[in-house]
Order: C-alpha cells, then sequence, then structure tokens
C-alpha cells in the first residue's frame, strides 16, 4: 500500500505550486469619454463701470475721484433698483511721469485716481439704462459687462449628466461592434463643467442728457455650459 500511495502524493506536492504561480485572470476594459454642452439664457450680470480722475496733486485727484464715484453711485442706485449689489472691486492713487528721451530724470506731472465699482444685476432688462446713468453722472469707462446664471448647479448638472449618458452609450456602441457586452463600470473621471462666457454687443454710452430717453443697447445672448465624462467599463464576450 505504501509503494502505490508515495507516487500520488508526490504528484500531488507537484501540482500545488504550480496552481500557485498561476495570475488571477485580468479583466478586459474599454475606454470612452462623452461630452455635453447645455445652452441657457443668463439671468444675472455684472456691470464694471468706473472714474478715472487726474489732478495736480494726489490729495486734489483722490478727492474729486471721490465726489465724482458718489455721484455715479447714486444716479445707478436709482436706476438700478433696490434689489442690485454694488461693491467697489479696486482702486487706485498713482503718480504721472512726463519721461525725457535723453536719460533725464522723468518729471512729476501729477496723480491719477480710479475707482471701479462692479454691479450686480438681475434685472437684464435694465442694462442700458445703468450705464447710461453711470456714464451721465460721472463713469468715463465701463471696464466689462459678464452674464452669468443665478443657479449654476442645475446647469452644470444637467450638462454633466448628459456626458455621462453620452459616455455609456458610447461604450456600449464599442462594446457591441467588437462582439463584447458592458458587465459594469470601473471608474468614473469627470472635468468640472465650463461656462462659456458671453460677449455681448453693446453700443457706446449716451452722455448727453438730450439722448437719456434712449438706453445703450445690450443683447445678453445665450450661455454654453460644457462637460467631459471619461468611462471605464469591464466588457466580456457577449451570449452567443
Amino acid at each position: 500500500m505504501r509503494l502505490v500511495l508515495l507516487p500520488v502524493l508526490l504528484a500531488a506536492a507537484a501540482i500545488a505550486p504550480a496552481l500557485a504561480q498561476q495570475s488571477p485572470p485580468t479583466l478586459s476594459s474599454i475606454r470612452v469619454t462623452g461630452d455635453a454642452k447645455v445652452t441657457a439664457r443668463p439671468d444675472r450680470v455684472q456691470i464694471d463701470v468706473g472714474v478715472t480722475t487726474r489732478a495736480t496733486h494726489s490729495q486734489e485727484a483722490a478727492q474729486q475721484n471721490a465726489r465724482d464715484v458718489d455721484a455715479m453711485l447714486a444716479a445707478v442706485r436709482k436706476s438700478a433698483g433696490p434689489t442690485a449689489v454694488l461693491k467697489t472691486i479696486s482702486y487706485s492713487l498713482n503718480p504721472n511721469y512726463q519721461y525725457h528721451p535723453n536719460g533725464a530724470e522723468p518729471t512729476l506731472t501729477g496723480y491719477t485716481a480710479a475707482n471701479v465699482v462692479q454691479v450686480t444685476l438681475d434685472d437684464l432688462a435694465k442694462i442700458g439704462s445703468v450705464i447710461d446713468s453711470a456714464a451721465q453722472s460721472g463713469a468715463n469707462h465701463v471696464q466689462g459687462i459678464q452674464f452669468t446664471l443665478r443657479d449654476q448647479d442645475a446647469v452644470r448638472a444637467e450638462a454633466l449628466r448628459e456626458a455621462a449618458l453620452r459616455a455609456r452609450a458610447e461604450a456600449e456602441v464599442l462594446a457591441g461592434a467588437l462582439g463584447l457586452k458592458v458587465v459594469r463600470v470601473l471608474s468614473v473621471e469627470e472635468l468640472s463643467p465650463r461656462v462659456m462666457p458671453v460677449r455681448p454687443y453693446m453700443g457706446a454710452p449716451r452722455v448727453a442728457a438730450a439722448m437719456a430717453e434712449v438706453a445703450t443697447p445690450v443683447e445678453a445672448g445665450t450661455l454654453d455650459v460644457t462637460a467631459d465624462v471619461t468611462l471605464t467599463v469591464e466588457v466580456a464576450p457577449a451570449a452567443r
């Protein structure tokens, strides 16, 4: 009996290391990216209006700028209404120099004070009148207009959802074309949705009081919110 069992035990001992050396089965996967774009009409605007004043002395420039800004703010608040939000986003007081070509010391010619106020407005119909009232009351430049959304999260979520569905559909198409099927999603990567800025058309502000009845035209247009979602899915042979 011992002579019979010994070869069997030796064979089992030889098989065990071979089984231990086998690597686990690898997963087959497909990686795809889906993108989406959602278009929405803006319902909020931020207008940057500024007052720049120049004077011989720094105190004179600062005081004149303060008077002009106070007048501008009063006019803008009246035109924009009580729901508008106004805040100063930049202020500067800098010397002005005349530079000479012969390398001599520059000559101080005066000072420039600049104050830029951002007006946040939810009533887009008032954009033109706000710009005009600012110009008529002392503002001498409009630094920028940016259209946004009060609730950006809802539009961003919609863009992400559409991008994810498109990525899953592409994975299904690729798997089917290769005779495979999608088993499960292994990983998901998303790029933060991006809001594409609008470059509005804006006519020149009317500074003459006689033209105040015609507001500066501004076209809001639409906002494009884009998103990208990358899926990695496990695939397996489709059932025959």
